[in-house]
């Protein structure tokens, strides 16, 4: 017997979790499917930053700056404890060239209305000890936060199962069945689902979903690879970035065939410490496809890098690392909304590192487009067909 929805999610990542929740929250019928578990992709293999001042003035910012004002009451929402906490951030500035393109940056930012201003090496050291007597400075915001992106996962999912939804795991599509230019279900290595309504939200791998209705899509994987120390006390203030992280997410052609291994791995400091004291110390932007692999040229690198920003880092052990791989688009903006030409396929992937701080926004918006046929801000800067994407449209009968 088949089973029937009003809507099918697929991915088990913060944004398919976060669209699952607010479908339910508006009382519609969702399943959510999962191959794997819940963050078993990239929102398990990621750090725990909610960053606004990385964003790209305009839409971006503005969907960050959304999204950060959903998460102040999201545990309370959730009644789940999604370990959300108010830091603050900053970005390191290491140099006068990097310091006029964040002078820039800031300028355009605030203009949209971010708290954000740039400091002197003084007033940084006040914030962040343990700093490069090198660098020139930073910017700040107060409005940068933490929360624990697996905690998130799992924060949706059971609030929105408590609304009805079911969340189905180990679960994946093997077919999404098209008539007459519409969704018509969705076939599983569990059975069919019936359903006029899919939502693509599997991050690296919605290619693999939008190849079953004859569709292509520019999101390509990019490894960024994390170093864990030990638990330590207090050392990092909130997010700690550099302004070299914004030239490696924003312009990676910039970074091709350079002899030197920090730009050739787009490697620009982050850092961040976790409730229980760990620091994570990263990270790395690589086109290596599928490969959740570290490497020790990375790791090495980003550590030299680290140290040589934050020196007081040198004292602490390093235990583990890890890997995992963000859902890269060419303008850097995820695909929002319905795919022209095929009724009832909507796309919700490509946020690249964004996904933790675009969750919640995500789900309120897919939630408003599939119920009411808009939302709050223009989407259009965000629609799946804006590079030309949609090469044919498979039917079946």
């Amino acid at each position: 017997m088949k089973k029937t929805a009003e809507i099918v999610v697929i991915g088990g990542g913060v944004i398919g979790t976060s669209i699952a929740y607010f479908l339910s929250k508006r009382g519609k019928k969702v399943v959510l499917v999962e191959r794997e578990d819940l963050a078993s992709g990239s929102s398990g293999a990621c750090d725990i930053d909610i960053i606004l001042q990385s964003k790209n003035p305009g839409i971006h910012l503005k969907l960050a700056m959304a999204s950060a004002e959903l998460y102040k009451s999201l545990s309370q929402e959730l009644d789940f404890d999604i370990e959300y906490e108010n830091t603050g951030g900053m970005i390191l500035i290491e140099d006068e060239e990097q310091l006029k393109v964040m002078k820039e940056f800031v300028k355009k930012q605030k203009a949209i209305g971010l708290q954000v201003d740039l400091l002197d090496f003084k007033e940084a050291s006040k914030l962040q000890k343990g700093l490069a007597p090198h660098l020139v400075g930073a910017t700040y915001s107060p409005q940068d936060a933490h929360v624990n992106p697996m905690s998130l996962c799992i924060g949706f999912a059971q609030a929105a199962a408590k609304l009805g939804a079911e969340i189905s795991l180990d679960t994946a599509i093997v077919d999404i069945k098209t008539a007459k230019g519409r969704v018509k279900s969705v076939v599983t290595n569990r059975g069919e689902i019936e359903t006029e309504t899919v939502v693509n939200a599997a991050g690296v791998f919605a290619p693999e979903i939008c190849a079953m209705v004859g569709m292509s899509v520019p999101i390509k994987p990019r490894r960024g690879q994390i170093i864990v120390t030990e638990p330590v006390p207090k050392l990092v203030m909130g997010d700690v970035l550099c302004a070299k992280y914004i030239v490696a997410k924003y312009n990676p052609k910039l970074l091709e065939g350079s002899d030197d291994p920090e730009t050739r791995l787009g490697v620009g400091l982050s850092l961040s410490q976790t409730r229980n004291g760990n620091i994570l110390i990263g990270g790395c932007r690589e086109f290596v496809g599928y490969n959740w692999s570290t490497t020790y040229e990375a790791l090495t690198t980003i550590l030299k890098h680290a140290t040589r920003l934050v020196p007081a880092l040198k004292e602490i052990h390093a235990i583990r690392s890890f890997a995992g791989l963000r859902p890269y688009t060419p303008d850097g903006l995820p695909l929002l909304g319905p795919v022209e030409g095929i009724e009832g396929f909507i796309m919700a992937a490509g946020h690249e590192g964004d996904g933790i701080a675009l969750s919640p926004i995500t789900g309120k918006i897919i939630s408003d487009i599939i119920l009411e046929g808009k939302t709050f801000i223009d989407i259009a800067p965000l629609s799946p067909g804006r590079f030309g994407n949609t090469e044919k449209i498979k039917a079946v009968s």
